[in-house]
């Protein structure tokens, strides 16, 4: 068994944006419980914070400014879905840092696999503004990084209930980083079409796989098997990511798909298969949505068994 690197910080519980939000620290004390019940090996990856360079990968600068100069002393709203608090900046900031350290922690081959149980998400934040919950993109930002250091081929896997318009656009023209989404349609935030295959030298390189509300396990098979992994296994990518959603499950209260813990598992186990044999085994997934404690719980637990394989 790989034993896995595991970011999460203390300060990702007090990113608050409200009682009634449905991205709450109860999500990740959820995330926590199966963690610490699970029986995979384990070490812990420090989450430091996303320097401005960092940062500028994939956010304007005049974004990133503006987050960083921001003094939050009660709550705002960023944007009509994104509340933030008095913790919620330091939060953003270690989650993009995180998932950053957890790359540089792979690329140095401490670790092969990490888990990053981060908040807020990332997926849905643009070069250039918050968006659905998130403020910057994690996923974004640590392939970018990857990039940087000299990796030539990142595969970007997102099975979040909704489209990561973020993180499309941020390699929307890049032949660098596959990006393949999965997620209900018609849908939040409205991206995702299958005509979006990237621009200039990213055509090719983009994958939405839109699924109508009430998609089982079986319609998603069917993805993996007939496009997801044969595209990943043509592209042989270095180093996998997984913008790691849960709200696909059939009891997320967001969302119209019927996917089981089970098939999560599944997902995980065909995913560390192309690993094993294209990327040295290195992946890192993040977690993005879902908003089932109970459900996430159980795929969280699940998921992480199955990277550890």
């Amino acid at each position: 068994m790989e034993k896995i690197g595991i970011l999460y910080d203390p300060i990702f519980m007090l990113h608050n944006p409200g009682p009634d939000h449905p991205e709450s620290a109860v999500r990740l004390e959820a995330v926590m419980e199966a963690i610490d019940s699970s029986r995979v090996e384990r070490i812990a990856i420090k989450a430091v914070p996303a320097s401005q360079e960092e940062l500028l990968l994939v956010h304007d600068k005049q974004y990133v400014d503006y987050i960083l100069a921001l003094e939050i002393r009660d709550s705002m709203q960023l944007d009509l879905d994104t509340a933030i608090s008095e913790h919620s900046k330091e939060a953003a900031l270690k989650a993009a840092g995180g998932v950053i350290e957890s790359v540089r922690w792979i690329l140095d081959e401490r670790i092969k696999r990490a888990f990053c149980a981060v908040r807020p998400p990332g997926h849905h934040a643009e070069s250039d503004r918050s968006m659905g919950f998130c403020i910057f993109n994690n996923v974004a930002l640590g392939a970018a990084y990857a990039i940087s250091q000299g990796v030539d081929r990142v595969a970007v896997i997102d099975w979040d209930l909704h489209h990561g318009n973020g993180t499309q656009n941020a390699f929307y023209i890049s032949d660098k980083v596959l990006y393949i989404s999965t997620h209900q349609a018609p849908y939040y935030p409205g991206t995702g079409y299958e005509n979006e295959r990237g621009s200039g030298a990213g055509i090719g390189y983009n994958f939405n796989i839109p699924m109508p509300s009430g998609s089982s396990d079986a319609d998603f098979r069917g993805a993996f098997d007939e496009i997801i992994i044969p595209e990943l296994r043509n592209f042989m990518p270095e180093i996998i990511f997984i913008s790691a959603g849960f709200d696909a499950h059939r009891d997320d209260p967001l969302g119209g798909l019927r996917l089981t813990t089970e098939f999560f598992g599944e997902m995980t186990r065909m995913l560390v298969d192309v690993a094993n044999d294209h990327s040295n085994g290195r992946m890192i997934s993040v977690l993005e949505g879902g908003y089932s404690p109970k459900a996430l719980k159980e795929c969280v637990a699940l998921h992480i068994k199955e990277l550890s394989n």
